[in-house]
């Protein structure tokens, strides 16, 4: 089994052919291809190629599937007995995306 380990969105990913991940939005249309060339580290039935910091000549190629947002985080800031109560949330833009080729 082949897997490679990229970065997207300032976050490191293990990723495997054929899987769909949730990564940070990209601005891309679906179904449109994306490359992602910061590979840390190939692993290959026969070897491991670990980079410093990237793999030279590595890249991953996966296609969008969808553009959504996530489930609401609610923060809720609390002081206790000063009557002060804060509440805050957010949704977390994301594009689903489905990795098709790892190419060492």
């Amino acid at each position: 089994m082949s897997y490679a380990v990229i970065i997207s969105g300032g976050k490191q990913h293990k990723v495997v052919e054929g899987e769909t991940l949730n990564l940070e939005k990209i601005e891309q249309g679906i179904g449109e291809k994306i490359k992602f060339d910061q590979v840390l580290l190939v692993r290959t039935p026969a070897d491991v190629k670990l980079g410093a910091p990237m793999v030279k000549g590595a890249m991953v190629e996966a296609e969008v599937v969808a553009q959504f947002r996530d489930d609401k985080v609610r923060i809720i800031k609390f002081k206790r007995r000063k009557h002060h109560m804060k509440h805050q949330g957010h949704r977390q833009y994301l594009t689903k995306v489905k990795i098709t080729k790892i190419v060492a």
